[in-house]
């Protein structure tokens, strides 16, 4: 590699509030999008929520003269809606879906029917290897009393080991999505500090868009009010995270967000913001180190985030078994009430009235069948995540007392980029 080498990447992030028949403008909002898109010529366009498969080909159609690949990933019931157009070629793609993803009966969430998942694209630039990253977390619909915190919590240690386990080849990491997670929040800390991964907004010194980076805003239509209440500048939800792996330095030029409208027409393109990153990747010289230190302060802080995750999964596989034993007595009552029927039935006595409490009985049993087969699955996932978590936060333990030399070894996400400044 030259020691002049640079690169630059123009990088565009948005959740498009994509829903069939229940978003508002969704068809011309797409349009809208796919001029915008063709218009600034990014390298790579990551886009979250785009339910209809037909979008996609419609926005594929029209974006091919400047984005000739692009890659729809699918999973679950209705899809992850995630895809992705890229200016350059595409070497590979796989995705990860999540294996915890909220609850089948709460219909009117519907995440567990969307299969959230991550998706992976492998670029090759200037020679560089590029690992890009595009995913959704499931959403908080009560910040008060979130229900689905112990699955979003999983879903970020999923999403970060994902990132670890398919990035020691590669030579930058790019992560760009919706994680419904504010910045100081337990699963976006823990993604953080596991893979080391810099936050765009925080780093980059020219930044232009709305107060604090806050990607969903009062002053966007789209956007239900009420539900900011709390919060009167917005929340900051959607990220554009990167990291060098190898002994290259990466900086954010710049970054830009939306404001509530469209940057030309006035009208939102979603209920989000969307998201535009600068990157400059160059080759990090011998004195320079890409990656910060890993002091006592640093240790400190990866040894706690991953107590806490471990706590709240924790918490949240008790609850789960709750409701799986609960489930397990609805069982039980329902099978003894069934034997009472069958004999009521045989005897004659009430046979009518037992024959019609059949079907309902049998409806019973088979419903409370199916929440403790869930239930019992979930506490396997949460206990998979936390035994993870617990045999990582041992070895983190234990490397507190090693010598500096070993300290690398406690972050693997940041492993890779120190070896190569020591060679």
């Amino acid at each position: 590699m030259k020691p002049n080498f640079s690169l630059r990447l123009r990088v565009f992030n948005l959740n498009c509030w994509g829903i069939p028949y229940l978003s508002k403008h969704r068809a011309d909002r797409v349009k809208r999008l796919g001029d915008f898109l063709n218009m600034e010529s990014f390298d790579l366009a990551l886009l979250e929520e785009v339910w209809s498969e037909q979008d996609f080909q419609d926005l594929r159609q029209k974006l091919l003269p400047t984005y000739p690949a692009a890659h729809y990933f699918r999973s679950g019931i209705i899809g992850s809606g995630l895809c992705v157009f890229s200016k350059h070629p595409i070497q590979e793609f796989t995705q990860h879906v999540f294996t915890l993803n909220g609850y089948p009966y709460m219909i009117h969430h519907g995440d567990w029917f969307c299969g959230k998942a991550v998706g992976l694209l492998v670029l090759h630039l200037s020679g560089l290897v590029l690992n890009a990253y595009v995913t959704h977390l499931h959403a908080e619909y009560n910040r008060q009393k979130d229900v689905y915190l112990a699955h979003r919590v999983a879903q970020a240690w999923e999403l970060a080991q994902f990132i670890h386990h398919t990035s020691k080849k590669a030579d930058m990491v790019l992560m760009c999505g919706d994680l419904n997670l504010h910045p100081k929040d337990l699963g976006c800390r823990l993604l953080k500090e596991w893979t080391g991964l810099c936050d765009a907004y925080l780093e980059t010194r020219d930044f232009k868009g709305s107060e604090e980076g806050c990607t969903m805003v009062p002053e966007n239509c789209y956007v239900n009010r009420r539900e900011l209440e709390q919060f009167p500048l917005g929340i900051r939800i959607d990220y554009v995270l990167y990291k060098a792996v190898s002994g290259l330095y990466i900086s954010c030029k710049t970054f830009k967000t939306t404001t509530g409208r469209d940057p030309h027409s006035g009208t939102p393109l979603s209920d989000h913001e969307a998201l535009m990153a600068t990157l400059c990747v160059r080759h990090s010289p011998p004195q320079h180190t890409s990656n910060p230190s890993h002091g006592p302060a640093e240790r400190s802080a990866l040894i706690s985030v991953l107590r806490e995750a471990w706590t709240e999964l924790d918490q949240g596989m008790a609850q789960a078994l709750w409701w799986a034993t609960i489930a397990g007595y609805v069982i039980g009552l329902g099978l003894l009430l069934l034997a009472l029927l069958c004999a009521l039935a045989v005897g004659g006595g009430i046979r009518e009235v037992a024959i019609l409490l059949w079907t309902p009985s049998v409806g019973l049993v088979l419903g409370a069948g199916a929440v403790y087969l869930f239930h019992v699955q979930e506490a396997k996932g949460l206990c998979r995540a936390r035994a993870e978590l617990q045999h990582v936060l041992g070895r983190a333990r234990e490397a507190q007392d090693l010598s500096p030399e070993s300290q690398p070894a406690l972050q693997p996400g940041r492993q890779e980029g120190d070896r190569a400044e020591e060679q």
